[in-house]
């Protein structure tokens, strides 16, 4: 006989443990199936998160001690040509304790949101992939795992990221097309606490070339290569789509080539890096980068019947500044939220559960981001070869011109006074959080994980 429950999310990334929580927290009975053996085992090894994720997303985040590599207080662009830095851009920068983002490895952050939601009575699943949907009268009524079992719920929540194929198995959505996907490559390098403080401090990185230089994917096809660092180690990576102006390159192969070529030609790397690191490992994966800003993906639903879609599943994702977390956490946290209202209403029809779609187009952030072009437009420099143009758009893209009000500064501003007007004491809990945040990354004092 069919197990039964009254929410199943499918996915322990970073929404679906998000979501699966809330559920808990009201007291429905939930359950969180993962495929891997250990939360955030299959995704990229590791990110920088936005502050603004931390600062408008769940309560127990902002409260909590998660596992955070590195507070990161500002961004260096650096251009490059001819193998020499010409020219910087490092406008965007805060005073300690305040913070850009922070930086944290995958697995144990994903481990530790997972961990909260089994606190809260989630019953998590791992090592258990979901192969398909169940479906009655045209109504997602549950799952099948690949261990052959039926498990039922009135509400599916689909957190599986972007390989997996369930809202497709579902007919809500269509695979990403191919010009929506970029191939990541990440170069994992060990590097002593006191060497990243002294060559990075608390900063991470971008090298902006033109694609004469090939050390990078050209401008607009691909992420610039970036610098993200951690307690004790380093995470030089760049992308690329998978077609490229009707192309279809090799993507791997070029990735490899660049930075090779980055790693004999840049003096930065030769002189002031490569004698402090070693190579632990190369890890890739692919990303919906820009699947938002190509409309055939954006108007997809991200809901049916008895079916919510979140994170990167639904599309959510842009990469502007590294937004798919927090996307993922507010898509989660709105998705919780009409789960509750659906089951308590005893409708889980697509009609009622559109309110999903009205929600995620009223948040601040999702929707800013799904529609930032500022990445894709870079390519516009290649017509140009203008070294001034790319400037100004590198610093309004990863310089401080990205908090104009058109880019993150509308959104922030508008978050900022719905939460204010929600809880006037939010400004006293953001500050407390920067402060613990940053002195728990200085004593390395972080909440035990299920799997220490």
């Amino acid at each position: 006989m069919a197990e039964q429950y009254d929410v199943i999310v499918v996915g322990a990334g970073f929404g679906g443990p998000v979501a699966a929580k809330r559920c808990a927290d009201s007291g429905l009975h939930t359950i969180m199936l993962e495929r891997s053996r250990i939360p955030g085992e299959k995704v990229v090894s590791g990110l920088v998160i936005p502050i603004y994720g931390f600062l408008f997303g769940p309560e127990f985040i902002r409260e909590g001690n998660p596992p955070l590599e590195r507070p990161i207080r500002s961004v260096m662009n650096r251009f490059v040509k001819n193998g020499e830095i010409y020219d910087y851009d490092h406008s965007l920068r805060l005073p300690a304790p305040i913070a850009v983002g922070y930086s944290t490895y995958c697995k144990p952050f994903c481990t530790w949101l997972a961990d909260r939601a089994v606190d809260s009575g989630v019953e998590l699943r791992t090592a258990t992939t979901v192969v398909d949907v169940i479906k009655e009268n045209g109504s997602v009524r549950g799952v099948i795992t690949d261990k052959g079992e039926e498990l039922r719920s009135k509400i599916v929540i689909d957190a599986g990221g972007t390989q997996n194929n369930l809202s497709i198995k579902a007919g809500i959505r269509k695979k990403f097309v191919p010009e929506a996907i970029e191939l990541y490559m990440i170069w994992d390098f060990e590097m002593a606490k006191e060497d990243v403080d002294r060559v990075f401090g608390n900063s991470m990185e971008f090298f902006h070339v033109m694609p004469e230089e090939r050390i990078g994917a050209p401008l607009g096809y691909g992420s610039a290569l970036y610098f993200f660092t951690y307690r004790n180690s380093i995470h030089p990576g760049m992308g690329q789509f998978l077609v490229t102006e009707g192309k279809i390159p090799n993507v791997a192969k070029l990735l490899r080539e660049y930075f090779d070529n980055f790693t004999t030609k840049v003096r930065r790397w030769r002189e002031d890096i490569a004698p402090k690191v070693t190579l632990r490992a190369v890890t890739w994966d692919v990303c919906p980068i820009y699947a938002g800003l190509i409309r055939e993906m954006r108007e997809m639903p991200y809901f049916g019947d008895g079916m919510l879609i979140i994170g990167d599943a639904a599309g959510f994702e842009s990469a502007a500044f590294g937004d798919g977390v927090p996307s993922a956490w507010f898509s989660a946290d709105i998705a919780a939220g009409v789960a509750l209202e659906a089951i308590k209403a005893g409708d889980t029809s697509r009609s009622f559960l559109k309110r999903y779609e009205d929600r995620v187009k009223a948040d601040p952030f999702i929707m800013h981001t799904i529609t930032d072009t500022r990445r894709w437009d870079m390519r516009e420099v290649l017509k140009s070869k203008s070294e001034s143009e790319l400037k100004r758009r590198i610093r309004d893209h990863w310089g401080i011109g990205a908090f104009k009000y058109k880019y993150l500064g509308g959104p922030c501003l508008k978050a900022t006074g719905r939460s204010i007007k929600n809880d006037a004491g939010i400004v006293a809990e953001w500050l407390e959080m920067f402060r613990r945040y940053y002195r728990n990354w200085e004593e390395d004092r972080f909440d035990r994980l299920s799997t220490d």
